[in-house]
């Protein structure tokens, strides 16, 4: 198949980066692998150069865009659907982000096979204004109709789809392994940590990761690990700013880490967090499941999805239940190991990324994923 890819930032992955670049960075590669031309589309914002024309086999073109939020997406994913339909870059062309379904809309009308996947219910997310919330409201209406399929990371959303539009869609999660033959433990000792003696967050610094319950709850939390919170907002704002205004110096805050890194900071860390008010099927706690780290979560129904039974929950939005989530944390190390192996057994038997891509393959086909349910 020749397959294009847009609606992800960049690959390899970059400061401000997420979910649907780390997404593409796997289901990409594999589908090469696989023997299909692929083709993704980087964004380049102002200052930034492209890092790699061919990655696993996947052919890159970077298209500059605006800083603006929102703005950004819309300007990078006109100039792909202009490159793919004036250029014929490809027949099948995988969208990320159902706010870009006008643009399916336009490749459907040039005979491209369109397929969109929608990682949640965007215009619940905080990080929007209200115009862009309206915005993306009106385009679950396109993503509806325009693509030749939808594709949901989780069953929940999906079922809202189905229920509104009656029409049936595809479920298919992210995957889960992580190597561990190539972790760069050296970034503990630059951060000065001990394997076993933190906390650990990885993602934006956006209302919707809901690290404003967090860091207040931990700020209560009587223990000397620390909370290491990786990542951030390519353009800090207001609410980023609040959040590393903390006094706690048990608080950590590295920037962005990427890659084996990352993967190094998840495996030794005590516990991960994830206190989410949004998500879709977050890759972040399946990699740190399969790493067999203790997972502690907010009960939102997409996390407790993912985890079942094999971590703490905390209510969502609610600082005092978060501390007393933590707080068992810390007061029952045995059992949080337990837990996180319980999660890596889960990670192993239910999600892959082979199977992910298999899946893809047999949806680009018109086929079904194989995923019936999740």
């Amino acid at each position: 198949m020749r397959i294009a890819a847009f609606g992800f930032r960049s690959v390899p992955l970059r400061p401000g980066c997420a979910g649907a670049d780390k997404f593409a960075s796997e289901l990409l590669p594999r589908l090469a692998r696989n023997g299909h031309e692929v083709i993704g589309y980087n964004r380049l914002y102002p200052g930034e150069d492209a890092l790699a024309d061919v990655v696993d086999g996947v052919r890159f073109k970077h298209f500059r865009t605006v800083a603006k939020k929102g703005f950004d997406t819309l300007l990078h994913s006109a100039k792909c659907t202009w490159d793919i339909i004036v250029h014929n870059t490809a027949d099948i062309v995988h969208i990320q982000n159902g706010g870009n379904s006008i643009f399916g809309l336009v490749l459907r009308l040039f005979g491209k096979r369109v397929f969109i996947s929608q990682d949640g219910v965007d215009w619940k997310r905080d990080k929007w204004p209200w115009y862009g919330k309206l915005y993306l409201r009106l385009s679950s209406h396109l993503t509806a109709i325009a693509a030749t399929q939808v594709i949901f990371d989780n069953v929940f959303v999906k079922k809202l789809f189905e229920e509104k539009f009656r029409r049936s869609y595809e479920f298919i999660p992210f995957g889960s392994e992580v190597s561990e033959t190539d972790l760069d433990h050296s970034i503990l000792d630059e951060l000065g940590l001990k394997p076993g003696e933190y906390f650990l967050f990885v993602g934006r610094f956006i209302p919707d990761k809901g690290l404003q319950y967090l860091v207040p709850a931990f700020e209560r939390l009587n223990t000397d690990k620390k909370l290491v919170l990786v990542g951030g907002s390519p353009n800090p704002s207001d609410f980023e700013k609040s959040i590393k205004a903390t006094s706690d110096p048990r608080i950590v805050f590295p920037g962005f880490v990427y890659g084996k890194r990352t993967h190094a900071l998840m495996k030794s860390a005590y516990c991960y967090v994830q206190p989410s008010d949004v998500e879709g099927l977050s890759p972040v706690i399946l990699e740190n499941m399969a790493l067999g780290t203790p997972i502690l979560c907010s009960d939102i129904v997409e996390n407790r999805y993912v985890v079942a039974d094999c971590a703490l929950q905390f209510r969502k939005g609610d600082v005092d239940d978060c501390l007393r989530a933590l707080t068992e944390a810390v007061s029952d190390p045995a059992g949080l190991q337990q837990l996180g192996q319980k999660g890596r057994a889960r990670a192993m038997k239910t999600f892959s990324w082979t199977a992910v891509t298999a899946a893809h393959e047999k949806v680009f086909s018109g086929e079904p994923s194989g995923f019936a349910n999740g």
